[in-house]
Protein backbone atom coordinates (compact mmCIF):
# COMPACT_ATOMS: atom_id res chain seq x y z
CA UNK A 1 0.00 0.00 0.00
CA UNK A 2 1.09 3.53 -0.61
CA UNK A 3 1.20 6.13 2.24
CA UNK A 4 -2.16 7.65 1.24
CA UNK A 5 -3.82 4.21 1.45
CA UNK A 6 -2.20 3.55 4.82
CA UNK A 7 -3.64 6.79 6.17
CA UNK A 8 -7.11 5.73 5.02
CA UNK A 9 -6.85 2.68 7.29
CA UNK A 10 -7.21 4.98 10.29
CA UNK A 11 -10.82 5.92 9.43
CA UNK A 12 -13.22 4.19 11.82
CA UNK A 13 -16.89 3.57 11.16
CA UNK A 14 -19.33 3.40 14.08
CA UNK A 15 -22.52 1.35 14.31
CA UNK A 16 -24.75 1.38 17.38
CA UNK A 17 -26.67 -1.59 18.76
CA UNK A 18 -28.52 -2.54 21.93
CA UNK A 19 -27.88 -5.86 23.68
CA UNK A 20 -30.91 -8.12 23.40
CA UNK A 21 -31.99 -10.44 26.20
CA UNK A 22 -31.38 -13.49 23.95
CA UNK A 23 -27.71 -12.49 23.67
CA UNK A 24 -27.08 -12.95 27.39
CA UNK A 25 -26.41 -16.03 29.50
CA UNK A 26 -27.98 -17.07 32.81
CA UNK A 27 -25.78 -14.55 34.64
CA UNK A 28 -27.05 -11.70 32.47
CA UNK A 29 -23.68 -11.30 30.69
CA UNK A 30 -23.40 -11.29 26.91
CA UNK A 31 -22.45 -14.74 25.60
CA UNK A 32 -18.96 -14.61 24.06
CA UNK A 33 -19.91 -15.74 20.52
CA UNK A 34 -22.16 -12.71 20.04
CA UNK A 35 -19.11 -10.47 19.75
CA UNK A 36 -18.25 -12.12 16.43
CA UNK A 37 -21.80 -11.43 15.24
CA UNK A 38 -21.33 -7.78 16.24
CA UNK A 39 -18.02 -7.68 14.34
CA UNK A 40 -20.00 -8.79 11.27
CA UNK A 41 -22.51 -5.99 11.85
CA UNK A 42 -19.59 -3.57 12.07
CA UNK A 43 -17.98 -4.62 8.80
CA UNK A 44 -21.33 -4.83 6.98
CA UNK A 45 -22.17 -1.26 8.02
CA UNK A 46 -18.62 -0.15 7.19
CA UNK A 47 -19.15 -1.36 3.61
CA UNK A 48 -22.66 0.11 3.36
CA UNK A 49 -21.31 3.47 4.50
CA UNK A 50 -18.95 3.32 1.51
CA UNK A 51 -21.72 2.67 -0.99
CA UNK A 52 -21.80 -1.11 -1.43
CA UNK A 53 -22.83 -4.32 0.27
CA UNK A 54 -21.42 -7.82 0.42
CA UNK A 55 -24.31 -8.86 -1.80
CA UNK A 56 -23.12 -6.41 -4.49
CA UNK A 57 -19.74 -8.17 -4.61
CA UNK A 58 -21.31 -11.62 -4.56
CA UNK A 59 -23.93 -11.01 -7.25
CA UNK A 60 -22.13 -8.66 -9.63
CA UNK A 61 -18.54 -9.91 -9.28
CA UNK A 62 -18.78 -13.51 -7.97
CA UNK A 63 -16.50 -12.42 -5.12
CA UNK A 64 -16.87 -13.46 -1.49
CA UNK A 65 -15.06 -12.19 1.63
CA UNK A 66 -14.48 -15.45 3.49
CA UNK A 67 -13.56 -15.19 7.16
CA UNK A 68 -10.24 -17.02 7.47
CA UNK A 69 -9.49 -16.07 11.07
CA UNK A 70 -10.97 -14.13 13.96
CA UNK A 71 -9.71 -12.85 17.26
CA UNK A 72 -11.55 -11.23 20.16
CA UNK A 73 -10.18 -9.97 23.44
CA UNK A 74 -12.84 -9.49 26.10
CA UNK A 75 -12.02 -6.58 28.38
CA UNK A 76 -15.24 -5.95 30.34
CA UNK A 77 -18.68 -7.56 30.39
CA UNK A 78 -21.68 -6.28 28.46
CA UNK A 79 -25.19 -6.76 29.83
CA UNK A 80 -28.79 -6.87 28.63
CA UNK A 81 -30.00 -3.49 27.34
CA UNK A 82 -26.50 -1.94 27.16
CA UNK A 83 -26.08 0.42 24.22
CA UNK A 84 -22.88 -0.48 22.40
CA UNK A 85 -20.86 1.18 19.67
CA UNK A 86 -19.09 -1.16 17.26
CA UNK A 87 -16.11 0.69 15.78
CA UNK A 88 -14.67 -0.84 12.61
CA UNK A 89 -11.76 -0.03 10.35
CA UNK A 90 -9.50 -1.77 7.86
CA UNK A 91 -6.11 -2.70 9.27
CA UNK A 92 -4.70 -4.29 6.12
CA UNK A 93 -5.75 -4.43 2.47
CA UNK A 94 -3.96 -6.65 -0.02
CA UNK A 95 -4.80 -7.87 -3.49
CA UNK A 96 -6.46 -11.09 -2.28
CA UNK A 97 -7.09 -10.48 1.41
CA UNK A 98 -7.99 -7.86 3.98
CA UNK A 99 -8.27 -7.43 7.74
CA UNK A 100 -10.79 -5.49 9.78
CA UNK A 101 -10.11 -4.22 13.30
CA UNK A 102 -12.86 -3.66 15.86
CA UNK A 103 -13.57 -2.00 19.18
CA UNK A 104 -16.82 -2.48 21.04
CA UNK A 105 -17.53 0.34 23.46
CA UNK A 106 -20.28 0.73 26.05
CA UNK A 107 -21.83 3.99 24.91
CA UNK A 108 -22.88 5.64 28.20
CA UNK A 109 -19.51 5.36 29.98
CA UNK A 110 -17.04 4.84 27.09
CA UNK A 111 -15.71 1.54 28.45
CA UNK A 112 -14.00 -0.59 25.81
CA UNK A 113 -15.57 -4.00 26.42
CA UNK A 114 -13.89 -5.89 23.57
CA UNK A 115 -11.46 -5.49 20.72
CA UNK A 116 -10.58 -7.79 17.90
CA UNK A 117 -9.79 -8.47 14.31
CA UNK A 118 -10.99 -10.64 11.44
CA UNK A 119 -8.95 -11.77 8.46
CA UNK A 120 -10.69 -12.36 5.13
CA UNK A 121 -9.69 -14.01 1.88
CA UNK A 122 -11.38 -13.05 -1.39
CA UNK A 123 -12.74 -16.12 -3.19
CA UNK A 124 -15.03 -16.94 -6.09
CA UNK A 125 -18.25 -18.91 -5.66
CA UNK A 126 -16.29 -22.17 -5.86
CA UNK A 127 -14.01 -21.21 -2.97
CA UNK A 128 -10.95 -20.50 -5.13
CA UNK A 129 -8.84 -17.53 -4.04
CA UNK A 130 -9.08 -14.59 -6.42
CA UNK A 131 -8.18 -10.91 -6.52
CA UNK A 132 -10.40 -8.20 -5.09
CA UNK A 133 -12.78 -7.04 -7.84
CA UNK A 134 -11.88 -3.80 -9.60
CA UNK A 135 -13.09 -0.75 -7.71
CA UNK A 136 -13.93 -2.43 -4.41
CA UNK A 137 -10.52 -1.81 -2.81
CA UNK A 138 -10.94 1.88 -3.59
CA UNK A 139 -14.43 1.87 -2.07
CA UNK A 140 -13.15 0.16 1.07
CA UNK A 141 -10.55 2.90 1.52
CA UNK A 142 -12.90 5.75 0.61
CA UNK A 143 -14.62 8.13 2.98
CA UNK A 144 -18.21 7.29 3.91
CA UNK A 145 -20.91 8.27 1.43
CA UNK A 146 -23.27 10.95 2.70
CA UNK A 147 -26.76 9.51 3.27
CA UNK A 148 -29.34 10.77 0.82
CA UNK A 149 -32.02 13.12 2.01
CA UNK A 150 -35.47 11.51 2.06
CA UNK A 151 -37.63 12.50 -0.87
CA UNK A 152 -40.94 14.26 -0.47
CA UNK A 153 -42.15 17.11 1.62
CA UNK A 154 -42.05 17.30 5.35
CA UNK A 155 -45.49 17.28 6.93
CA UNK A 156 -46.01 20.69 8.51
CA UNK A 157 -46.97 20.87 12.13
CA UNK A 158 -50.60 21.74 12.74
CA UNK A 159 -50.99 24.43 15.31
CA UNK A 160 -54.04 24.38 17.52
CA UNK A 161 -56.41 27.23 16.78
Amino acid sequence: MNPAEEEELNHWHEATLRVRYAETDKMGVVYHANYLVWFEIGRTEYCRARGFSYRDMEESENAFLVVAESYCRYKAPAYYDDVLIVRTHITELRRRSLRFGYEIIREPDGTVIAEGETGHVVTDGGGRVRSMPTGFAELLLSHPVEPEEPEGELVPEISPE
